[in-house]
């Protein structure tokens, strides 16, 4: 297992560090989406980049998590990737 496997599990044991990762949870999602849906169409950061008119550096930090996009720019990465954006609310699994 790796370092960061173990240091994860271990780490959701302590219930403040899983509620802070948990709140944080739906970014992490959006990221991992996005760069996801930019790699199945075969894109580069570049390439979306020219696609959408939005900044290769910009791109850039929405996926490493240093920006937070407006749901306009979301709609223009999707069109970008020839995709439509989706959104959901779906309802909280209580314990």
């Amino acid at each position: 297992m790796s370092s960061y496997v173990d240091f994860k599990k271990k780490s959701s044991e302590n219930q403040e560090v899983k509620a802070a990762y948990d709140e944080l949870q739906p970014e992490y999602d959006l990221i991992q989406a996005m760069i996801d849906a930019r790699k199945s169409m075969n894109m580069t950061q570049k390439d979306l980049s020219e696609k959408t008119g939005i900044t290769q550096a910009d791109i850039s930090r929405i996926e490493n998590g240093t920006r937070n996009p407006s749901l306009q720019m979301l709609k223009r990465l999707a069109a970008g990737m020839g995709m439509q954006l989706k959104l959901e609310f779906i309802p909280v699994q209580r314990r």
